[in-house]
C-alpha cells in the first residue's frame, strides 16, 4: 500500500494524459474520455526521478507503470466527479503547486546554458586537483599541540603569513617529542591509521598534501595537522571524470542560481518584517532570525 500511494503521489506532478486525442503514437490505454499515448506514458516515465524509476525496473516495468498511470487517472475521474478540483483547500495547493512548477522551470530555464560542462572543464580539473583523485597508501603528517583553540588561531595566522610550520611547532607545540622533529608525526597508511584518534584519521586522510587542518579539539589539546607527504596512486581520468562532471556541474549550477536569485533582488523591493518572522513558530520551535540582511527589513 505504501508503495502504491508514493507512486501515485510522484505520477501527480507527471504530464496530463491526453483528452480526446490520440495521434502521438498507438493508445495504451483509454479510461473514459481520456487517451493514454505511447507518447504520454515516455514523457511520463521520462518526468520520474532516478529513485522513482527504480520501482518500475525488470521485464514488467513498463507494465507495472502503466497500470498505475490508469489507476491515477481512475482516482482522478472520481474525485473530480465529486466535485473535489472545486474545494476550496484544493484550489490553494494547485495554485501553490503551479507556483513551485514555474519557479523550477524558471530556474532551469535560465542556468541551463550556463551549467553545462565540457570535457575540457573535466580535464583541466582534474590534472589540476590530481591530488583529490590519489588513493592513499601513505600520509606523512606532522602537527602543533596548543592548549586552547585561540592559541591554535594564532598558530594557523603564522602559518597563513608564511612561517615554516616545522619552526611553529619546535617554537610552540605542547607534543615536544614531535615538535623536536618539526612536529613529524609519522607515516600512516589505511591498515595503521586506526592507532590515531578518529577525529584526525577522519582529517588526514581528507586532506591534500600541503594542506593544513583547521583547530582539532583532543582531550590532550587541540591539533593543527600539515599534511606533509602523500604516496599513493593516482587514479586514472576514465576512472573519475563521471565524478568530476557531476561535481562541476553541481557547482556551475550552484553559482549560476545564485546569480539568478541576485539578479531578482534587486529587481523587486523586499522588505522582511524580521519581528513577525521572530514570532513564528514550526511545531513548537523557534524559527529564529531571518537569513535576510537587515538592509532588506
Amino acid at each position: 500500500m505504501k508503495r502504491w500511494l508514493l507512486v501515485i503521489f510522484i505520477l501527480v506532478f507527471s504530464v496530463s494524459c491526453s483528452k480526446g486525442k490520440e495521434g502521438a503514437g498507438d493508445y495504451v490505454a483509454k479510461i473514459g474520455d481520456v487517451t493514454l499515448t505511447e507518447e504520454d506514458v515516455r514523457v511520463r516515465f521520462k518526468n520520474l526521478p532516478p529513485s522513482a524509476m527504480q520501482l518500475f525496473q525488470g521485464p514488467d516495468g513498463m507494465k507495472v507503470f502503466v497500470d498505475e498511470l490508469v489507476k491515477r487517472e481512475l482516482l482522478y475521474l472520481a474525485a473530480k466527479k465529486k466535485g473535489i478540483e472545486q474545494n476550496e483547500e484544493v484550489i490553494k495547493k494547485l495554485s501553490d503547486t503551479r507556483k513551485d512548477i514555474v519557479v523550477a522551470y524558471f530556474v532551469d530555464q535560465e542556468i541551463k546554458t550556463a551549467a553545462m560542462v565540457t570535457e575540457k572543464d573535466v580535464k583541466d580539473y582534474y590534472d589540476s586537483h590530481k591530488n583529490e583523485f590519489t588513493r592513499k597508501d601513505k600520509v606523512t603528517v606532522s602537527q602543533i599541540v596548543v592548549k586552547t583553540e585561540n592559541d591554535a588561531n594564532k598558530v594557523l595566522e603564522k602559518l597563513k603569513k608564511g612561517e615554516d610550520f616545522a619552526s611553529v611547532a619546535a617554537e610552540v607545540s605542547l607534543d615536544r617529542a614531535a615538535a623536536k622533529a618539526g612536529g613529524n608525526l609519522g607515516t600512516f597508511s589505511p591498515s595503521t591509521k586506526n592507532t590515531l584518534n578518529p577525529k584526525l584519521q577522519e582529517v588526514i586522510f581528507r586532506h591534500g598534501k600541503g594542506e593544513i587542518s583547521n583547530p582539532i579539539s583532543l582531550k590532550d589539546g587541540v591539533h593543527v595537522l600539515k599534511i606533509t607527504d602523500i604516496v599513493g596512486t593516482i587514479l586514472k581520468f576514465d576512472q573519475v571524470k563521471v565524478a568530476i562532471s557531476r561535481k562541476i556541474k553541481a557547482e556551475k549550477r550552484k553559482t549560476a542560481f545564485n546569480k539568478v536569485l541576485e539578479s531578482s533582488m534587486k529587481s523587486y523591493k523586499l522588505d522582511i518584517n524580521k519581528k513577525a518572522v521572530e514570532k513564528l513558530t514550526i511545531s513548537g520551535v523557534s524559527s529564529g532570525s531571518s537569513k535576510f540582511s537587515a538592509g532588506h527589513q
